[in-house]
């Protein structure tokens, strides 16, 4: 059996594979050989947590139906949690400008409004939403309008909720929002995110590959530096579920680094740099 030395421990080729594996079937996530090192990194804690001393003897429990609770902990462990307040602002341009006066008339109808930031991690995307909402539209704020967050990591849930940043995790936001909408924290250091713009986001948790329990269709979908981390044949099965819980006359958002599949394209028009619409959605109606 060969063995990958790294630091002060050692992962074997078939405990890799094990739990490349598991990652994959529970996650999407893939992880290539070249990230063995973050693997062994990052499972290191969950070793010492659990008391187990090698990675096989780790990768041989989370494998088995007795260490259910864990294998949710090691995705966590896994999962790249990277987010900053007004990341990719162009994005926010076109919510700005194009998404909220629309959103606005239906809002004023009688019409709910319904935002998704799918993967939202510590919580800067959806509070950077209702932000802007609060600042370019605050009348829509007042109305049924909800902002649904979701992530795989229930941990890091847990920090958003909480909705405190350090004064260099706040740099994206700018100066004017930040007094409106930032309160002292617990420490010099420390800001937390205001009432009126946590009334706005739910957070709740959700794996991607599994079955979505929303019913209701997003006006405003973000899923932005997810879909990087799966292979190509499941981001091919999410694309049309994307669609389908997209409005016709609704906005999509992804990553710099992510593109709509040459598949899926026919179903999205390019609106932006990674911003889509449904592709007739010049054409709809909204119901």
């Amino acid at each position: 059996m060969s063995v990958i030395s790294q630091g002060s421990g050692t992962i074997s080729e078939t405990a890799f594979a094990t739990i490349s594996s598991l990652a994959k079937a529970e996650a999407g996530l893939v992880l290539p050989h070249s990230k063995v090192t973050m693997v062994q990194s990052r499972l290191r804690t969950r070793l010492a947590a659990t008391g187990i001393d090698t990675y096989e003897a780790y990768a041989k429990f989370v494998s088995a139906a007795e260490g259910s609770a864990e294998r949710r902990l090691m995705i966590s462990a896994l999962t790249t949690n990277v987010s900053h307040f007004f990341r990719e602002n162009h994005h926010f341009d076109i919510l700005k400008k194009d998404a909220l006066p629309e959103l606005l008339r239906r809002a004023k109808s009688g019409k709910p409004v319904r935002i998704w930031s799918a993967g939202c991690s510590s919580g800067q995307e959806p509070y950077s939403i209702a932000m802007l909402i609060l600042d370019a539209t605050p009348e829509l704020a007042s109305l049924d309008t909800l902002i649904l967050a979701t992530d795989i990591d229930p941990k890091i849930l847990e920090k958003a909720e909480v909705g405190q940043y350090s004064t260099q995790q706040i740099t994206g936001i700018p100066e004017d929002m930040r007094k409106r909408y930032l309160k002292p924290g617990n420490s010099s250091d420390a800001h937390i995110v205001t009432p009126n713009v946590k009334r706005m986001v739910r957070f709740r948790e959700l794996n991607l590959l599994h079955d979505w329990p929303m019913r209701t269709q997003f006006d405003v979908i973000f899923c932005r530096n997810v879909v990087i981390y799966f292979d190509t044949p499941t981001q091919d099965g999410l694309w049309p579920r994307f669609e389908s819980a997209l409005h016709p006359q609704g906005w999509f958002f992804l990553g710099h680094s992510e593109r709509v599949s040459e598949q899926a394209l026919p179903r999205f028009s390019s609106v932006g740099m990674t911003a889509y619409r449904p592709i007739n959605a010049s054409n709809a109606t909204h119901a």
